[in-house]
């Protein structure tokens, strides 16, 4: 199963892309016997600063179609990894072909597009700079790998 993440804004060069870089080729070399990745990041701008309403078509467009939608949002699931990795392995296991995380700008996602989501997925009750959530988003997808792998990374 392929994986995408469609993300408002520019991951510029510094510490947060290396981040991302680093457990994005993680997952890949990880998640390649399990059948899943690599991690495709398509980005997306809003130039003229029309706000969520103006970003979600610009996301839809960057979506793969079909796939299933998971979104990051406040007020979605909050998951414990191993959740997660079941949840990713279902969806693998029910033969979808291509799993697409949705991260919206700094107002979040349009509630249009939250609306269309398979999933809503919440890194807690705190809110997160968009660019960590990426490299959080990476780190989880990893550790899915590893826990579905049934490697040490993931300690209970």
């Amino acid at each position: 199963m392929r994986i995408s993440i469609c993300a408002v804004g520019r991951l510029r060069a510094g510490p947060e892309r290396d981040l991302f870089d680093d457990y994005s080729d993680r997952f890949a070399k990880s998640g390649k016997a399990l059948g899943l990745g690599p991690i495709d990041l398509r980005e997306v701008e809003d130039r003229k600063g029309g706000g969520m309403s103006a970003e979600a078509p610009l996301l839809r467009k960057a979506m793969p179609q079909p796939s299933v939608l998971c979104i990051l949002d406040e007020r979605g699931r909050v998951e414990t990894s191993p959740q997660f990795a079941n949840r990713i392995a279902r969806w693998r296991d029910d033969g979808h072909r291509h799993l697409t995380f949705a991260i919206g700008g700094a107002d979040g996602l349009a509630p249009d597009l939250r609306a269309e989501a398979d999933h809503a997925l919440s890194f807690g009750a705190m809110v997160w700079p968009h660019m960590l959530a990426r490299v959080m988003l990476a780190e989880q997808l990893y550790r899915a790998a590893s826990i579905l792998a049934g490697s040490p990374y993931h300690r209970v």
